[in-house]
């Protein structure tokens, strides 16, 4: 009995801590880097891209995400009518539409 007594009066006291507050304030300026380096670019761009989307009228040229160029035929309420070549025309999502190209694209492309 008298060694485990021996053994529990030679146990360290415990660390003493530096700063409480320093790992909260780590994570702190963790999630704030990680707002401005992910968040706000991204909200940003879904921004303009909803902004593109509702300014489309007949006879844009635009882009799709899978690489479709066409001219704006007719807009309705979530699809678009794009004419790819004379007399061809597909519907898409307006959603996909990534990018709005400068007048006489098609003709060039």
């Amino acid at each position: 009995m008298n060694l485990i007594s021996d053994a529990l009066a030679q146990t360290a006291a415990p660390a003493a801590q530096g700063q409480p507050l320093m790992p909260l304030l780590m994570v702190g300026v963790f999630f704030v880097v990680f707002y401005f380096l992910l968040f706000r670019p991204q909200q940003k761009r879904a921004k303009e891209h909803q902004n593109l989307v509702s300014k489309l009228a007949s006879g844009d040229e635009v882009v799709t995400s899978g690489g479709v160029l066409g001219k704006v035929a007719e807009v309705g309420d979530t699809f678009v009518t794009l004419e790819v070549a004379d007399g061809v025309r597909i519907k898409v999502q307006k959603v996909q539409i990534t990018q709005l190209m400068p007048k006489g694209t098609l003709k060039s492309a």
